[in-house]
């Protein structure tokens, strides 16, 4: 009879030779199913193969993992786990795939951190003048602020995009889907700023340049970002994305009606949308707790 030890690695042969994974998938399925081999080894003996491991124990195996392990692994882990008993099954080394009868478990809600007002403002206000791009920063800074676009979708921009008078921006988002969305008048301000400094007066092609005269990529939106995330001092590291998901949540703690956040932030369904109503519910509440008399017992009570 085949160990599991040896039928691990043929499958992993299947998956670099046959189905030609990457180099990171195939590292991930490796790690994972041999953490599922040492709790089998340990739990059966050595001699363990697939025909030894049934639902039962897959259950206990991944309860175990849930002491310290987050949903989102656990899901991974158990994809792994399906897709080997599969290619064990399609060869008749196993009669029943048992990882099968296994629900993924939920993934957690992880809500989105975001800046409150104050902090979005220093964020804002921190590009110094006397510095060469300090009006190209403030400018992409303002415009990922208040419009909420996603980086791809500033970095992809050209000046015929922008529409200064009108105070709106037509951008490219996810499946080259367009969407018209307004620019909020102190980032239209800095856009005039900056296009009015800018050594290239073409009006033509690229909107944000980088140092170099090229169009500006992912990786300079997020040093700007840093750079001045680390001259203020205000929060910890944050991405680009830290932006949008601030502009979502200002939008709807001002009272903005979601299906129109949806909108503007181009999302395709609402319950993506959503996870932002769970950020305005905690500052709701956050405030309802400071603010109403009856929030909290007098003490003595």
């Amino acid at each position: 009879m085949t160990s599991l030890d040896q039928q691990i690695q043929l499958f992993t042969v299947y998956l670099e030779t046959e189905r030609n994974v990457s180099p990171h998938t195939l590292t991930a399925y490796r790690s994972d199913l041999a953490q599922m081999l040492a709790f089998a080894v340990h739990d059966k003996g050595e001699a363990v193969s697939a025909q030894d491991i049934d639902h039962l124990f897959l259950r206990r195996y991944l309860a175990g993992l849930s002491k310290d392990t987050k949903k989102s692994s656990i899901g991974r882990k158990l994809a792994a786990i399906r897709s080997f008993f599969r290619f064990l099954l399609r060869r008749g080394a196993i009669a029943k795939n048992p990882a099968e009868l296994i629900a993924t478990p939920k993934r957690e809600q992880l809500l989105p951190f975001h800046l409150d007002i104050d902090q979005a403002t220093a964020l804002m206000e921190a590009p110094d003048d006397r510095e060469k791009y300090a009006m190209r920063d403030r400018a992409v800074l303002e415009l990922l602020y208040s419009s909420g676009l996603r980086v791809s979708e500033l970095t992809g921009l050209d000046f015929d995009q922008l529409d200064l008078a009108a105070g709106m921006v037509r951008v490219t988002g996810k499946g080259g889907k367009e969407r018209i969305v307004p620019v909020g008048s102190r980032a239209l301000t800095a856009l005039q700023e900056y296009i009015e400094q800018r050594s290239d007066n073409s009006m033509s092609g690229a909107l944000f340049l980088n140092t170099r005269g090229g169009r500006i990529n992912r990786r300079s939106v997020a040093r700007i970002i840093d750079t001045h995330v680390t001259r203020i001092a205000a929060f910890k590291r944050i991405s680009p994305h830290t932006l949008r998901h601030t502009f979502a949540t200002h939008m709807l703690e001002g009272g903005a009606d979601l299906r129109a956040i949806q909108e503007l932030l181009g999302h395709a369904s609402l319950s993506t949308t959503q996870k932002y109503t769970h950020v305005s519910i905690d500052r709701l509440m956050e405030v309802y707790d400071k603010a109403h008399p009856k929030a909290h017992k007098k003490s003595g009570e």
